[in-house]
C-alpha cells in the first residue's frame, strides 16, 4: 500500500509510525484508518521490526474521526465488515475488531502522545502496550459531546488502566485531562517535555529490541492481553505451557550465555 496519510519508517529495530494530517490535527479519515491498519499488520508480520512507535505529526497524535466524514457516514458504517478484516486468525477473536486490533500486532506498540489524544485517538493510545505522553499532552473522550457513545470498547478498556471511578468521570463528562493528571491515574507510563518524547519513545524501543527476548516480549504481549478473558487457574496453566516451550528456545540459551559471559545480548527471537 502506498501511504498518503501517514509516514513509515523502519529506523533499526523499530518500525515509527506517524498520523500525517498536521492541518486537521491527524483527525482520522477512512483512508488513515486502512493506512495505519496495514502499517501495523506490516511491522507485525516484518522480522526486521521488534517494537513500533506511533505518533502524530504536529501538535495533535490524534483529535478523533474527522468530522467531515463523520457527519457523512452512515450509522451502519461501523459495522462494515470490510473493516473487520480480522488482523490475526491466531489471536483472540476480541482484538480482531475494528480499532481493538493493536494487541493482534505481536510486537509492542508504544503511542507517543505528542498533544490532543481524543476520541479515536485516546481508544487508539489505550490499546498500546505503552503510552508517553509530552507535557503537553490532553485527553479527552469526547463522545458525550457529540451526541455519542462509549465507542469501540472503550467502556471495557477505560477502566482496566485508570480503574472505574476516573473512567466514569472521563467517559460522561467528556472533560480534559492533562498529561500530569493522566500520570497520577495511571493513563500513560511517563511524561516528558515536548522536544524530548519521540527521543525517549524511541529510546524505550530501542532497549526492547536489543535487551530483551523478541521471543518473551510476544509470549508476554499475548499473556497480559490474554488476562482479562482468563481465571487464574488458566493463567498458570498458559504459563506453564510457555515456560515449557521458553526453556526449549534459542532466546533463553543466550540469555543464559549473554549473562555469564557478560557481553551484549544477541537475541534471535527464536
Amino acid at each position: 500500500m502506498d501511504y498518503a496519510e501517514l509516514h513509515y519508517q523502519r529506523d533499526g529495530w523499530t518500525a515509527l509510525i506517524t498520523l500525517n494530517r498536521p492541518q486537521q490535527m491527524n483527525a482520522l479519515t477512512r483512508r488513515l484508518e486502512a493506512e495505519l491498519r496495514h502499517a501495523i499488520e506490516r511491522a507485525g508480520a516484518d522480522p526486521a521490526v521488534r517494537a513500533v512507535v506511533l505518533t502524530g505529526a504536529g501538535r495533535a497524535f490524534c483529535a478523533g474521526m474527522d468530522m467531515a466524514e463523520l457527519a457523512e457516514l452512515p450509522p451502519e458504517d461501523i459495522r462494515d465488515p470490510a473493516r473487520m478484516r480480522p488482523f490475526d486468525m491466531s489471536r483472540r477473536p476480541d482484538y480482531q475488531t475494528r480499532y481493538s486490533y493493536f494487541p493482534a500486532c505481536p510486537k509492542p506498540v508504544i503511542a507517543a502522545v505528542n498533544g490532543a489524544a481524543a476520541g479515536l485517538g485516546l481508544v487508539m493510545a489505550l490499546y498500546s502496550d505503552f503510552r508517553y505522553a509530552s507535557a503537553q499532552a490532553v485527553f479527552t473522550t469526547a463522545f458525550a459531546r457529540r451526541g455519542l457513545v462509549a465507542e469501540h470498547g472503550i467502556a471495557w478498556m477505560l477502566p482496566r488502566i485508570v480503574g472505574h471511578a476516573c473512567a466514569t468521570d472521563m467517559l460522561m463528562s467528556s472533560r480534559r485531562v492533562d498529561a500530569a493528571e493522566a500520570l497520577r491515574i495511571g493513563l500513560v507510563h511517563r511524561v516528558v517535555e515536548a522536544d524530548a518524547l519521540l527521543e525517549q519513545a524511541l529510546a524505550l524501543a530501542a532497549t526492547l529490541a536489543t535487551e530483551v527476548s523478541p521471543r518473551s516480549l510476544r509470549v508476554m504481549k499475548r499473556q497480559l492481553w490474554e488476562a482479562p478473558f482468563q481465571d487464574l487457574a488458566g493463567a498458570v496453566r498458559l504459563a506453564n505451557d510457555e515456560m515449557v516451550d521458553s526453556l526449549r528456545s534459542a532466546d533463553f540459551q543466550e540469555g543464559v550465555a549473554h549473562f555469564v559471559e557478560k557481553r551484549q545480548a544477541a537475541f534471535t527471537g527464536q
